[in-house]
């Protein structure tokens, strides 16, 4: 299993993304560190509220997955430089100033990543 260094991980995220949406939250992330592929979307928590796979999308390419739908059966490819949109319903999380986020997601050669970051609204 492949160890990646946190402070790369971070650079995955798109820092000023972080928007409120009428029923929840979405974030932009880029593929800065090489081709991979995601293989589940655990969870996303901004600030108290957890987005569970269910409650997440992933919009890529022209192609938007539910979270749950994603998994190491039907993994999702993200090549380098591709943009992808998490866009996370069911509850308002976003609030004024720091926004504190946690993205859990699955690679097959990583296993769980874990994104822990801060960006502000």
């Amino acid at each position: 299993m492949a160890i990646v260094p946190e402070f790369l991980i971070k650079r995955i995220y798109q820092k000023g993304s972080l928007k409120k949406t009428d029923n929840g939250a979405s974030v932009v992330l880029k593929n800065v560190l090489g081709p991979g592929f995601i293989s589940g979307f655990n969870y996303v928590q901004i600030n108290d509220v957890v987005y569970e796979s269910k409650d997440v999308k992933f919009i890529t390419n022209g192609q938007e997955l539910k979270g749950d739908e994603v998994s190491e059966s039907n993994p999702v490819a993200f090549r380098l430089g591709q943009i992808g949109t998490l866009i996370m319903t069911g509850n308002d999380s976003v609030k004024e100033g720091v926004n504190k986020i946690i993205i859990s997601a699955m690679n097959p050669e990583a296993g769980t990543v874990q994104l822990n970051l801060e960006d502000n609204v």
